[in-house]
């Protein structure tokens, strides 16, 4: 019996274990359960409020989008008639302002920019041999980069008591520029950019001279170059929208250009530089805000350029022998040598230029190139219709320009917009023997910047 006894007593206690065991587990389990519960109910609080702070910034976003919309529509209302006439009323003001203070100049120096080319000797020739008075074109030499071969050569030209009215100025900053990694390679252009300003400054506030021609130091002019800048000084200084002359056509190669046509002259929108005149005035706008680098395609964006327009001849009145330079020959190897220079001597000071005017200009331009029957530039090339003298071929999106300039052989790249040469957006030129008008549609209303 005591056996029996202890054998259910043993029995009993496993049992008990066994129980407290279960129950022990069931209620762990449970808190665990309920532990995950807490935590999902939470996590899908915090989700709840999160996705309905994005909701609220989307609404926001929304509406500020909408504001932004109408405000870019509103701003789109303003005709380009309006603008023109801002900008010319605006320009009406500086002439206002500055004719009385610079009346119209009776000396035009020919400012050279040199650095440390000693074939600055064959542009000094040509200046010399086609100046027609050192009285009324004194040549000033401004020299950068301390090269001292160059310096004896232009000093010779000043020592020469054979020859008057050429002065030798030299720039005083010859220090590098401290440029970070990407820019180092572009030293030169900001070097060139820092002489520029000072040279013209040295002109315009120094020397107080009321107009400029500038060239630069590879450069061959033509025998009329000086009777070509005298002629347009008259429009350059009466016309409110006229902020430059230039002696340079962008598509000047000998097959894009009529040689019989020396005389002819463009207004155009675009920027040509090469050999250019520009009055104090201008320079005064400019000076404040010259750039520290690449000044001539500065020179070509709308904030500079205002809607003012250049003339520009059919026949370059310059060229460049310069394949040594800071773009280390690859431009002119491609294009700048097969510029042709101008070899008639056009009386332009006799002639009538009433033309170039801008109420007239715009006019004739307009009907001339609109009446042009239009081809595509696939018959153009092909020679089709040769009975027509003059065509047109119409371009409505940048890569319909440049699909059509590549075909024909015209400057093909745009500066803020303005193809190379362009008036109107019209690109003018000769391909085979006829004038041909590149042209968009007639509605046309202004440049787009983003064509670049």
């Amino acid at each position: 019996m005591p056996r029996i006894k202890h054998v259910h007593l043993f029995l009993l206690v496993v049992g008990v274990f066994l129980v407290w065991n279960i129950v022990t587990y069931y209620t762990l389990v449970n808190k665990s359960n309920a532990k995950e519960q807490s935590v999902e109910k939470l996590l899908e609080v915090r989700l709840s409020k999160l996705q309905a702070r994005i909701s609220a910034q989307l609404e926001q976003n929304k509406q500020l989008l909408q504001q932004l919309q109408g405000q870019i529509k509103n701003d789109n209302a303003v005709t380009q008639e309006t603008v023109k006439k801002e900008i010319t009323n605006e320009r009406d003001k500086i002439e206002d302002d500055t004719v009385t203070e610079w009346p119209e100049a009776k000396v035009i120096p020919v400012l050279m920019i040199a650095c440390d080319r000693p074939t600055v000797s064959r542009s000094l020739d040509k200046l010399l041999e086609h100046r027609p008075s050192a009285e009324k074109f004194p040549i000033i030499v401004s020299q950068d980069c301390g090269h001292q071969e160059t310096a004896n050569i232009i000093q010779s030209y000043v020592t020469n008591k054979n020859i008057s009215g050429i002065a030798h100025i030299k720039h005083p900053d010859l220090s590098d520029i401290k440029l970070d990694w990407p820019q180092k390679k572009f030293s030169g252009y900001y070097k060139i950019a820092r002489h520029y300003k000072w040279a013209l400054n040295q002109v315009f506030n120094v020397f107080n001279f009321s107009a400029v021609i500038i060239v630069e130091d590879d450069l061959d002019i033509a025998p009329d170059f000086f009777e070509y800048f005298s002629a347009t000084y008259k429009l350059l200084h009466s016309d409110p929208l006229l902020w430059c002359v230039s002696a340079w056509n962008d598509n000047g190669k000998a097959e894009l250009i009529s040689d019989k046509e020396a005389e002819k002259l463009y207004r155009t929108d675009f920027f040509p530089g090469l050999g250019w005149m520009i009055e104090r005035k201008i320079w005064m706008e400019l000076e404040s805000k010259w750039p520290q680098t690449f000044w001539d395609d500065w020179m070509r964006h709308p904030e500079q350029r205002r809607n003012r327009e250049c003339i520009r001849p059919e026949v370059c009145r310059t060229s460049t022998f310069g394949k040594k330079g800071v773009s280390k020959g690859l431009y002119f190897d491609l294009h700048l040598r097969f510029i042709h220079l101008n070899s008639k001597y056009v009386p332009f000071t006799s002639m009538d230029l009433s033309y170039l005017q801008k109420e007239q200009y715009d006019s004739d331009f307009v009907k001339t190139v609109y009446e042009a029957p239009p081809l595509s530039a696939e018959e153009v090339f092909g020679g089709l219709h040769p009975e027509e003298s003059a065509v047109r071929v119409q371009y409505t999106t940048k890569d319909d320009f440049k699909r059509i300039a590549k075909m024909l052989g015209i400057m093909d790249d745009f500066k803020a917009g303005v193809p190379r040469a362009a008036y109107r957006g019209v690109v003018s030129f000769m391909f085979r023997g006829r004038r041909v008008y590149v042209a968009p549609p007639s509605d046309w209303t202004g440049y787009d910047t983003t064509w670049t």
